[in-house]
């Protein structure tokens, strides 16, 4: 079935920036790629302004739980986690790219202790590893038992709190890419609540503009991401006519917490080191139903769970399945996390079954790059989710997510500092621009994207999903510029 697309806006229909300001590199994004990014960059003497939408901490990578995989038991090897990589991306992953982060990953962990985070530790003070879905070795640091994003976080935060020359603009909206005429990326525009002119809309003018924004979970009806992931990034870039692919590569993470109304928004994650550790999925009747599945039974790559879990919904007609992690040792030490949740929702994990299903997790696509984190257009770079380097293909490993944000946030800093054009001019835009789609689109949006491009897919269920996503275009709200909040 053909679909007919309305033509996609070059810009949003924002007032005229009514302040500027300017600086070397600006990031747009605060989890641990754009914090990162920024902390290399000024190790290169670059001031260095980021961009945060909500507050500095509200991102995805505070909610990360399993941890951060790469090499560092003596036994283990960079060509066994490439394997590892490879397979959970179906054999669509980008060997170098790869190649890069197995290799690199490992002294960017170091780093990352060195700045002050503090991972779980065996009692000869060695780093604790375990083990999640598609690893074949125990390759995963973490920190505090299941809160590993939250430490990553808190100690990215306190090093850029800590240098006065990385300006922090919270609360603030990115809304369009500043081009020069050459078509390089000079600064972005930016709706800031609260400040600078009608709507609080500015510009910061950059030699460089680094996109850290995360990914775009929100438009699933279930997901795991916090209400801040809307794809503000990839957006971005494609109305600037940067190359975006892989897009449709969305993981479903298997096991979110099935809790009714509590967690409408954003679904806490059951973490894949319970299943690591030994946990067991089940289905009402109780019978295991990964074994036989899949060698690795539980284990097995995120896309192959995800789909095991929904046939069995398909069949039964219920909303969940069923984790057991019953019999795992000291569950509200080594997982306090999750137990909280559970227990806030009245689920106690020690003698309860843990009711999951899978939900919307993780863009393995987004704004393509290059191994230095280039995309199409000059002076405009991608790390971290709402990038696509090539790492991930068709699904990504458990635990490299964070890793990657790690590994090419340096990258991206070291070529910037390398040949960092002087500030250009931007080319004056016409005040003409896109449409805001009004917020009573939001519920069926995220229901057709989730009849049909969830977990199971077809060509028949993606057309009726664009048939439905074209019409709901057309359900226009006020222009950006009149509207009383920035859009969402």
């Amino acid at each position: 079935m053909d679909v007919a697309f309305p033509a996609l806006p070059r810009r949003l229909g924002a007032a005229e920036p009514g302040w500027a300001e300017t600086t070397d590199v600006v990031v747009v994004g605060s989890g641990i790629a754009g914090l990162t990014a920024a902390l290399h960059l000024r190790e290169a003497g670059l001031h260095v302004t980021v961009v945060t939408k909500v507050n500095i901490d509200d991102g995805s990578t505070r909610w990360a739980q399993g941890g951060i995989a790469a090499v560092l038991d003596p036994l283990d090897t960079p060509a066994a986690h490439a394997s590892d990589t490879a397979i959970a991306g179906v054999g669509l992953c980008d060997p170098a790219a790869v190649a890069v982060l197995v290799e690199e990953g490992p002294t960017r962990v170091r780093e990352l202790i060195r700045i002050g985070a503090e991972f779980d530790r065996n009692p000869d003070g060695s780093l604790m590893l375990t083990r999640e879905g598609g690893h074949r070795a125990n390759r995963i640091v973490h920190a505090g038992g299941d809160a590993t994003g939250a430490e990553v976080q808190r100690a990215l935060h306190a090093a850029v709190r800590r240098d006065p020359w990385i300006r922090l603009v919270e609360h603030a909206l990115v809304l369009d890419l500043l081009q020069a005429a050459d078509g390089r990326a000079c600064g972005i525009t930016l709706h800031v609540l609260g400040e600078g002119s009608e709507d609080g809309v500015g510009a910061i003018l950059s030699r460089a503009v680094v996109l850290a924004t995360g990914g775009m979970g929100q438009v699933f009806s279930a997901t795991t991401n916090p209400p801040v992931s809307t794809g503000d990034g990839v957006a971005l870039a494609m109305r600037a006519g940067a190359a975006v692919t892989d897009v449709e590569f969305v993981q479903f993470h298997p096991t979110s917490f099935v809790g009714g109304s509590l967690h409408e928004v954003q679904r806490p994650l059951i973490s894949e080191a319970l299943r690591g550790e030994g946990a067991h999925l089940v289905d009402g009747d109780g019978k295991r139903f990964m074994v036989g599945q899949h060698e690795l039974a539980e284990l097995a790559p995120r896309d192959v769970v995800a789909k095991g879990i929904h046939r069995v919904m398909l069949a039964t007609g219920d909303d969940h399945v069923y984790l057991d992690a019953r019999h795992l040792p000291d569950m509200p030490h080594r997982f306090p996390t999750i137990t909280a949740a559970c227990l806030a929702a009245g689920v106690d994990p020690t003698v309860d079954l843990i009711p999951v299903a899978p939900a919307a997790h993780y863009a393995s696509g987004g704004v393509r790059t290059d191994l230095h984190g280039r995309s199409s257009i000059p002076q405009l770079y991608a790390c971290g989710e709402v990038a696509c380097t090539g790492v991930h293909g068709a699904n990504r490993l458990a635990s490299n997510s964070l890793l990657e944000g790690l590994v090419f946030a340096r990258r991206i800093a070291e070529d910037i500092a390398r040949d960092l054009p002087p500030q250009a001019d931007p080319v004056s835009t016409s005040a003409g621009g896109g449409w805001v789609v009004d917020e009573q689109v939001r519920t069926p949006l995220q229901g057709a994207m989730t009849r049909g491009a969830g977990v199971l897919r077809s060509a028949g269920s993606l057309a009726e999903a664009a048939t439905a996503l074209t019409a709901l275009g057309g359900t226009r709200g006020l222009p950006a510029r009149r509207a009383g909040r920035p859009p969402t």
